[in-house]
């Protein structure tokens, strides 16, 4: 079987794991660019090229266990999909495991965030995003990716930060102190600190990747311009960790190009930067 990262088998058994990778290649309700299902393996395949030991944080991790679970394939309906992540989700959070979820569409997050929600109080999820993906429902279903946040509202606190898009049925969703737009965000760093104010002590990140503008991320499913840079969400990502307890967080809506591979290292190497950042603070690092 394929695992994030290319490090020693023995640092893969989930029993000694802390972090359990879970790829949800699920693509059923997108409605523009087709290909969030290969998003999960790109990222794994990705994730090859990086060095185990971060030049920034001055760590490598593996040795603490970072296990790839089998995929979840549940496609019927997103109802399906959604229990399916649900109850692994569960499962896995039972076990006192940290859990990264690679969508996959945002749908994918659904589940998993109502897992945390149950298991965490009070939990804020703060989501990084270029849509505001809070219709209450798209296209016949309350579990499209047009209404993950609508459903997040449902059993916890919404932040969200990087919102460039937004349709006229959400804005009577939209809390005006917990959103952060773009244009509001360009050429001021005080958006962080307020933002993070906003946030409850446990916190799950839910970071779909058109939150970077394309001239970062071209390979995603409605690129947006006007995104945030590399810097800048690494940044905000690093002080939350810092202030908050964050105890999951997922990556969704790459849709990978044979022809432009940057945006998947780019997923990998985020990926494995979050949980460096995480652990290093459980830990102490």
């Amino acid at each position: 079987m394929e695992y994030f990262l290319d490090m020693p088998e023995k640092h893969t058994d989930y029993d000694k794991a802390y972090f359990v990778i879970l790829p949800v290649p699920y693509d059923g309700t997108s409605t523009f660019v087709k290909g969030a299902d290969k998003g999960p393996q790109a990222i794994i395949d990705a994730s090859d090229s990086i060095e185990l030991y971060d030049v920034e944080e001055g760590v490598e991790i593996h040795n603490f266990g970072i296990h790839t679970a089998a995929p979840i394939m549940e496609n019927k309906t997103p109802d399906a999909m959604v229990n399916a992540v649900y109850n692994r989700v569960k499962q896995y959070l039972n076990d006192n495991k940290t859990v990264v979820l690679l969508g996959g569409e945002h749908s994918v997050s659904i589940g998993a965030i109502r897992a945390h929600a149950e298991k965490y109080s009070r939990l804020s999820v703060l989501q990084l995003d270029a849509h505001a993906d809070l219709r209450k429902e798209y296209h016949g279903s309350i579990y499209n990716h047009a209404c993950v946040m609508n459903r997040a509202q449902e059993v916890a606190e919404v932040v969200q930060v990087g919102i460039r898009n937004v349709c006229s049925e959400e804005k009577k969703y939209i809390q005006s102190d917990k959103i952060f737009y773009a244009h509001q965000m360009r050429n001021n760093s005080e958006w962080m600190e307020k933002a993070i104010e906003q946030l409850n002590e446990y916190v799950y990140i839910s970071l779909d990747l058109d939150c970077f503008d394309p001239s970062i991320l071209p390979s995603t499913g409605t690129p947006l311009p006007g995104g945030m840079t590399w810097w800048q969400v690494l940044d905000f990502i690093d002080m939350v960790i810092r202030k908050k307890q964050v105890i999951g967080f997922d990556i969704v809506e790459l849709c990978p190009n044979p022809s432009e591979k940057s945006s998947d290292v780019l997923a990998a190497v985020l990926t494995y930067k979050m949980m460096i950042k995480i652990l290093k603070k459980q830990k102490k690092l």
